[in-house]
């Protein structure tokens, strides 16, 4: 979390205010987290941490880096960037230690401890951030260096650490009077209880309070073997043995809504998806969304700005709301246009087949299906057998290979924090150790849903040596069943292939200075990530890793060419349910009225505004959209598709050179990952480009033009 402490309170993560505290720091030396690890790279030994562990150690990293601040403020030296800027950048190391395992761990591993212990680390960490970030004699001290900076024989890079210090302190309220800076406070604290909260009640609502459970075989009938069986163990583990249990996580409902021929079901199923949060119990996120809203604006008002979108943005590459809103709106029309000639495709089957109903939303997945069986042969179940679990690892480590010449070694011998989290070496081409890597690929519960990348360790320098990474990517990917190993979508190959470039981002950075080493504009932070999935759908990269998991077949000549013809099939629905969630979002943090009365009513109109057909949904309805209310993406979830016109322009770059891992090109991307924060985003894009991006491949590749 190096430096994050303060650039993170505009993302409304880990924030809240200090409450009594009844436990007393520990440094007691049966805690890990006061004694050097000596394990094998430095990993967190995950078998001698507990739950009781991580309070005591947060608060001794608080009293830890308090210390070192007091140090700064206090020093009778006048302010230089030795001792004001780097000795803040190198404070609160023990702190890093402690919420680099904690935070992974909450999200990939959590129970009732860990959530009780969140809620009362939540208030120390936000407090303890918003007392570094409206220190007066703190900020006095940097200011000085900021206003001097050009005449103290500085490089570039210490120039650029100053610089983003200024403007974080800024923006977290050091120009604000003490009155406003109490308010600011308050504010905070509130805000991060509320994310914790609603997060929560999210987890609940996936994982805890709703199970499909079929009864009668009758019910399967369009569902594979493979899916059944995996609904069978589902049932066994949930107390219903001799039935079948479907879940809300992906690789448990997108089988059934692809496949089940049973629209009652279907229904039922996805009414359980898209209305959770929205049940009216104790889960229920409508009352968090109209306050964090509300407290947003407050925020983002006493900081000098009209509303939170333009809060958020101004850091950002876009700048302004409008250009968000421009440029989201100019890819609504097209993908809207093509769905509406979806439902008019898929209502003709539904019509010839003798049903007698209208398209509904629980009816995408499943008429979507035959209408691609229909234009392209196409059947999900005819590629999947090409795409085991262990192939896309196969065709991952490929790409990498031949891009950067890195190996991937898998360690046994590490510690894990769970049974299924595999640890991995990375070495250079040259055997050098890089950092170490630890994937995590199946849902259960106390993981929260979807993908995501993080870090026990990010790299960091200490006395002069580069320390490495421990990265760490977690999915929700299909499980095995019985005899047949994880069969993944291609959708899940690319999620895969996305998470990963994330993984490499954190391992390549590599920066001086842990403010800005990887310190990028949100809408760039998707670059590295998204352009991976653009290796996944090569046909060169396909015929080295998508085998047959029985016959050993290379994929062949004739099922790829079908995916290719496909690759604009259902853009439509793709793209438009990402646009119309990514402009609610941007709604609630622009809005002229705060105080929302109806979240389900602001979400209607929202839709309507934009002109939403019935027969799909934005990717996430307001009381579980987590990126926005608990995910660091609030007026932010626009990002991926931004990131996508950088990240199609930029695999164009390999397109154009005649070869998919050009060397050249290969080594001035790493040198992008490597040095990303090194000044602003779209400088850091032209120069590995030679040029601005442009937007043309993007609408070409989805069909959208």
């Amino acid at each position: 979390m190096k430096k994050l402490l303060i650039i993170l309170l505009a993302a409304g993560l880990f924030l809240s205010s200090c409450k009594n505290q009844k436990k007393e720091t520990n440094t007691n030396m049966d805690n890990p987290f006061f004694t050097e690890w000596t394990t094998p790279f430095g990993v967190p030994p995950f078998e001698l941490i507990k739950t009781e562990h991580f309070i005591p150690a947060i608060q001794e990293g608080i009293k830890q880096q308090q210390t070192e601040i007091d140090a700064i403020v206090n020093s009778t030296d006048s302010p230089s960037f030795d001792n004001t800027i780097l000795a803040f950048d190198k404070s609160g190391a023990l702190l890093d230690k402690v919420s680099g395992v904690f935070g992974p761990l909450n999200s990939a591993n959590t129970n009732d401890e860990m959530q009780s212990a969140a809620r009362e680390i939540t208030p120390m960490m936000t407090a303890h951030r918003d007392n570094i970030s409206m220190n007066p004699k703190l900020f006095e001290r940097i200011k000085a260096v900021y206003e001097k900076r050009n005449e103290m024989d500085l490089d570039d890079q210490q120039i650029r650490v100053v610089e983003k210090f200024y403007q974080d302190f800024e923006r977290n309220g050091a120009n604000l009077t003490p009155e406003n800076q109490k308010k600011l406070k308050a504010i905070n604290a509130e805000l991060s209880t509320l994310s914790l909260k609603f997060g929560e009640n999210l987890l609940a609502e996936t994982n805890k309070n709703f199970k499909l459970v079929v009864e009668n075989e009758a019910d399967l009938a369009g569902l594979s073997a493979d899916v059944i069986a995996r609904a069978a163990m589902d049932a066994q583990k949930t107390g219903d043995s001799g039935k079948w249990v479907f879940t809300l996580a992906k690789p448990s409902m997108l089988p059934f809504l692809t496949y089940a021929q049973n629209r009652d079901l279907r229904e039922k199923l996805y009414r359980g998806y898209f209305m959770r949060g929205d049940n009216d119990n104790e889960f229920d996120n409508k009352e968090i969304i109209k306050r964090i809203v509300k407290l947003r604006d407050e925020r983002a008002k006493l900081l000098g700005f009209n509303n939170f979108a333009e809060y958020q943005i101004d850091i950002n590459m876009a700048k302004t709301p409008q250009a968000v809103y421009d440029f989201l709106l100019k890819i609504w029309e097209p993908a809207l246009n093509m769905a509406k000639q979806d439902v008019k495709e898929m209502q003709s089957i539904i019509d010839k087949e003798g049903g007698n109903f209208k398209l509904e939303s629980w009816d995408w997945w499943y008429y979507n299906e035959k209408l691609k069986l229909q234009k392209f042969n196409l059947d999900e179940n005819e590629v999947k057998p090409y795409f085991s679990l262990e192939n896309a690892k196969t065709g991952i480590f490929y790409v990498v290979e031949k891009l950067y010449g890195l190996k991937f070694i898998k360690r046994d011998d590490l510690p894990t924090y769970h049974a299924e989290a595999e640890a991995y070496e990375v070495q250079e081409a040259d055997g050098k150790f890089l950092g170490v890597l630890y994937m995590d690929f199946h849902p259960r519960d106390g993981k929260r849903v979807g993908a995501w990348s993080t870090a026990f360790r990010s790299a960091t320098y200490r006395n002069g040596e580069r320390v490495p990474t421990i990265g760490s990517i977690v999915m929700n990917f299909t499980r095995p069943a019985g005899e047949t190993p994880a069969l993944l979508s291609f959708d899940e190959v690319s999620t895969f292939f996305h998470e990963f470039g994330h993984a490499l981002h954190g391992l390549f950075a590599d920066g001086l200075y842990d403010r800005t080493a990887r310190s990028v504009p949100r809408d760039f932070v998707e670059l590295p990530s998204q352009i991976m999935e653009n290796w996944a759908a090569e046909p060169e990269v396909m015929k080295v890793y998508a085998k047959h998991y029985q016959t050993g077949e290379v994929i062949p000549d004739a099922l790829i060419e079908k995916l290719e013809k496909s690759g604009t099939f259902n853009q439509g629905f793709t793209t438009g349910e990402y646009v119309a969630a990514s402009i609610l979002d941007m709604d609630y943090h622009t809005t002229q009225n705060p105080e929302i009365n109806d979240v389900r009513a602001f979400e209607k109109e929202s839709m309507d505004k934009i002109g939403l057909i019935p027969e799909f949904i934005p990717r996430y309805r307001s009381t579980y959209f987590s990126h926005t209310f608990s995910g660091g993406y609030s007026a932010g979830y626009y990002v991926y598709l931004w990131a996508a016109v950088l990240d199609t322009d930029a695999f164009n770059a390999f397109k154009e050179s005649g070869d998919l891992f050009n060397p050249e090109l290969a080594a001035k991307f790493r040198e992008l990952l490597a040095k990303s924060g090194a000044a602003e985003g779209m400088d850091v894009y032209r120069k590995f480009r030679g040029q601005d991006p442009s937007s043309e491949p993007l609408l070409e590749k989805r069909g959208l033009k």
